[in-house]
This record gives structure tokens, sequence and C-alpha cells, in this order.
């Protein structure tokens, strides 16, 4: 529970709520693209990765999926997020029955049973979770919850997790890196809320809490997941400098679990 104590009082800026002129749901069109460029990728990746099966006939999720979307904010885009990860499942729900009927005609109702989906919304506590749920969707397919806190850190019990997804979130730090604040520090940013072309010292200083971050990040994830060998996907959208600080996930991720980590795309 290390990553817990860590990230319990994490730094929380949330995007503006509500859904006036300068809201996150009137402002966030880029982030929308990111989320309809991935559904390609995220629908191969569970199409490919997930036993459906297995998941459906365990005694302790018999029938019942559970998601959830780390960095929701206020919506809409985490609802399409959620669609694309609920239709991409039905998809593979749908071809996992087919192929089991052509093999065998002993059980010809099995897996008729509608799947129970249980998505869960996570953002810091400080979030618009008002705005959030006032506009779920009305025809949605599935039950809906919040949960409140740092992703940084556990949110959930182990193995209770099928799917976790974060679009435009984990980019963000955790904290502003101490050094960067310290006048005796070499890598003091003095006038800067940015690292662009400052010293080395200050980008090591970024990269490192990020580094951090992810980490954490993805040690409570492997024990929240009823099956940490899930694919990993980043897309690179550019050649500005913040990607270094993405490069370095790719550096280290494999340490937390090499066996049980696979990535699934690096474009």
């Amino acid at each position: 529970m290390e990553s817990k104590r860590n990230y319990e009082f994490a730094e929380s800026y949330t995007m503006n709520g509500g859904e006036g002129p300068y809201s996150y749901v009137q402002n966030s069109i880029f982030q929308r693209g990111a989320l309809e460029a991935s559904k390609e990728m995220i629908q191969e990746a569970i199409i490919r990765h997930f036993d459906m099966n297995k998941t459906l006939s365990s005694a302790s999720f018999s029938n019942q999926i559970f998601l959830v979307d780390f960095g929701c904010s206020t919506g809409p885009n985490t609802f399409l997020a959620v669609h694309n990860i609920l239709e991409a499942i039905q998809l593979k729900y749908q071809l996992e029955k087919r192929h089991n009927l052509a093999l065998s005609d002993d059980h010809p109702h099995d897996h008729q049973i509608p799947i129970i989906s249980q998505v869960f919304f996570n953002d810091h506590f400080s979030n618009d979770f008002n705005t959030l749920f006032k506009s779920l969707p009305p025809t949605r397919k599935y039950l809906a919850a919040g949960v409140p806190g740092s992703f940084h850190g556990r949110l959930f019990p182990n193995s209770s997790l099928h799917f976790i997804h974060s679009s435009c979130a984990l980019h963000w730090l955790s904290k502003v890196p101490s050094e960067v604040m310290d006048r005796t520090s070499p890598a003091w940013n003095k006038g800067r809320i940015h690292y662009t072309n400052a010293g080395k010292q200050v980008v090591k200083a970024y990269s490192d809490q990020y580094a951090e971050d992810m980490m954490s990040f993805f040690r409570a994830r492997a024990e929240e997941l009823v099956d940490p060998r899930f694919p990993l996907g980043i897309r690179r959208y550019s050649t500005n400098p913040t990607w270094s600080l993405t490069i370095c996930l790719h550096n280290k991720i494999n340490k937390v679990n090499p066996n049980n980590l696979h990535k699934l795309n690096n474009a």
C-alpha cells in the first residue's frame, strides 16, 4: 500500500467544471479527436487479447464486466471512451458466441445471458462530478458510479477490474518536482512554469517525476486488474520535446513485471 500513502494527498488541479464558455465541456475537441483516433486500436486489442469465455464463466464475475476511466473530467468525452470499449467488448462477445456455436450444438444457449457492465468514472476529489452525472447518456447500457481520488495510488480492491482506460490525463504530473522550486538546486527553474528550452537538470527533474508517477500508476493497476497482462497503447502525436517524458515510460514500465505487460502499439 506504499503507493496509496504517497499519493493520498496528491495535488488536485481539475478541468473547469460546469457547462459555460470556459468549461472543459465546451473546450475539449482536441481530446475527443484523440479518442476517435484510438478507437480502432482499442477494438483490436480487445478482440485479440480479451478472453470473453474465461471472464464470463468466472465464479467471481459471472456475466459481469468492470471498467474504469481514469481522469474522466466532466464529460462528454469519457462517455465516448466508454462507448468505444463496450462496443468492442460486445463485438468480441458476438464473435466468441458464434465460434462456440459452430464448434458444438450440445449447448446452443450458452452465453445467452446479457452482459452486465459496471463503469467507474474516476477523477480528483474536486472534479465536477455533478456536471458529469447530469450528462450521462440516457440510453446507456451500463451501471455508472463515481470514484474520486488520485489514480497514482490504489482505488479498487485486488483483482476487481477487467479494463482500465485513460486518454488525456496520464501526462499530468502528480506534483511539481521539488527540485525546480528549490533556489539551491541545480534544477531551479527560475521564472518558468514549464521546462521547454530549460537546462538538462530541469528536464531531468520533470522526467524523473513523470517516471515515478507512471510506475506508481502501473503498480496500482497491476494489483487491481483481474488479468494484469493488459495491452499498452501509446500513440506519438508529434516531435514536441514533451515526447521525451513519455519515452521514459517505455524504458521503465517492463521493470514492474516484464511477463505481465505487453506493448500493443508505438506508432
